[in-house]
C-alpha cells in the first residue's frame, strides 16, 4: 500500500512537470491532481485494516467503557484518543510487550476543547492486561487486568471520575460467524474509586457486529452496581452505550459513540451524549 501511494505521488509530480513544460492550463492540472489524490484516498480506504469490520487486523481491546479479552499484539503500539462532552479529552498509549500481554498509560483533562481554564486529571491512568486463556471452539477468551482511567470530569470531593474506572477486571470474549462476525463480551470489575461508599462489584456486557469489511457497530450495558447509592452519580438505571467504528486506513480507526442513552447520570444528564474515538496501531519492532 505504501509503495502504491509513493507511485501515485511520483506520477503526480511527473504530471506537474509535464504540464508546466508544455504550458497546459493550470485549472486542468489542478483538476487532474485532485482526482489522483482522491484515487489515493479511496484506494487507502479500500485496503484499510484497523479494528473494525471483517477485514480487521487487530482485536478489540475495549468497546466503549468495558474491557474485552482482546490484547494488543506483541511488537505493536496503540494510541487512542477519546473526545467526550464538556471538552474532555483523554489520550492513551499502549504497548504489546509479550504474547497476550500489554500495558500502557493514559492522561486527560476536562475543558481541553473549548474556552476557559483546563482542569487536568490529578494522576495519569495505568493500564495492564494479560490474556490467560485463548478462545477455543466452546470456551471464550479470558483476560485479567487493571485500568485506573475513568472518563468524564474528575470530582475532587468524591475522588472519582464521572464514569468510574474499571479498576481490577476479568473479561471474556467469544466470536461467532454470523453474516460476517458477531462478538460477545462480558466484564466483571472492582474499582478503587469508592469514596462515595459504593464498594460493590460490577458487571457489564456488550456485543460487536461487523458490517462489511471496514465497519462495525457495537453496544454495551454497564449495570453500574458500584455507582447506584445515594452518594453516587448514577440513578440506578445503568449505562447503555452504543456506537460505530470505521477502519479508515492501515491501523487507523475512528468511531462515534452515543453514551448514557438511559440518562443514568444525576448530574449533566443529557440523553445520548456524543463522543469521538480515534485509534492508531503501528508496529515498533
Amino acid at each position: 500500500m505504501a509503495v502504491l501511494v509513493v507511485k501515485f505521488s511520483k506520477n503526480i509530480f511527473i504530471i506537474y512537470i509535464i504540464f508546466n513544460k508544455y504550458k497546459i492550463n493550470k485549472n486542468i492540472m489542478n483538476k487532474i491532481t485532485t482526482l489522483l489524490l482522491l484515487v489515493i484516498t479511496l484506494t487507502s480506504a479500500l485496503f484499510a485494516q484497523g479494528t473494525a469490520g471483517t477485514n480487521a487486523k487487530f482485536e478489540y481491546r475495549s468497546l466503549i467503557d468495558i474491557e474485552t479479552a482482546g490484547v494488543l499484539e506483541k511488537g505493536y503500539v496503540g494510541v487512542d484518543i477519546d473526545v467526550l462532552p464538556q471538552g474532555v479529552l483523554i489520550s492513551s498509549i499502549e504497548v504489546g510487550v509479550f504474547n497476550n500481554f500489554s500495558f500502557g498509560i493514559s492522561y486527560g483533562a476536562e475543558n481541553m476543547i473549548g474556552s476557559g481554564s483546563v482542569n487536568f486529571y490529578p494522576l495519569p491512568g495505568v493500564y495492564i492486561k494479560g490474556r490467560i486463556f485463548d478462545e477455543a471452539q466452546i470456551m471464550p477468551a479470558i483476560a485479567v487486568g487493571f485500568n485506573s482511567q475513568g472518563k468524564g470530569a474528575y470530582i475532587n470531593s468524591l475522588n472519582r471520575y464521572e464514569i468510574k474506572s474499571p479498576g481490577f477486571f476479568v473479561s471474556a470474549s467469544k466470536n461467532f460467524e454470523f453474516l460476517g462476525y458477531l462478538s460477545l463480551h462480558a466484564m466483571l470489575n472492582y474499582t478503587l474509586e469508592r469514596d462515595d461508599n459504593d464498594k460493590d462489584m460490577n458487571f457489564a456486557f456488550g456485543l460487536e457486529k461487523t458490517i462489511g469489511g471496514k465497519i462495525s457497530i457495537y453496544a454495551e450495558y454497564d449495570f453500574a452496581l458500584n455507582d447506584n447509592n445515594p452518594l453516587s452519580l448514577g440513578a440506578g438505571k445503568g449505562y447503555l452505550n452504543m456506537g460505530a467504528r470505521w477502519s479508515v486506513a492501515e491501523g487507523f480507526t475512528i468511531g462515534l459513540d452515543l453514551r448514557d442513552l438511559l440518562s443514568n447520570q444525576k448530574i449533566d444528564a443529557y440523553s445520548a451524549d456524543r463522543a469521538l474515538y480515534v485509534e492508531y496501531i503501528a508496529p515498533i519492532f
